[in-house]
């Protein structure tokens, strides 16, 4: 049993970190192509409304709270 919880969690790591990775390369291609270059949607209009949307009216807050959920997933916190 402990050896299958230990397989889900790197596997959840994985697919994390896939995830992740794909969001810069989303950003990134965003960046040098243009909106809508990736995936059919604007990746870095749909991160400013997220950060928009936990901030509130102050988006310093949403950006802080998005750098402190993204280092307790990569575990530096």
């Amino acid at each position: 049993m402990k050896e299958t919880l230990s397989k889900l969690n790197e596997w959840i790591k994985l697919i994390t970190q896939i995830g992740l990775a794909l969001i810069a390369l989303s950003i990134v291609v965003e960046i040098v192509f243009g909106k809508n270059a990736v995936f059919g949607g604007g990746v870095i209009d749909n991160l400013s409304g997220i950060v928009t949307d936990i901030g509130g009216e102050n988006g310093f807050v949403g950006l802080v709270a998005i750098l402190v959920i993204l280092a307790l997933v990569r575990g530096r916190v």
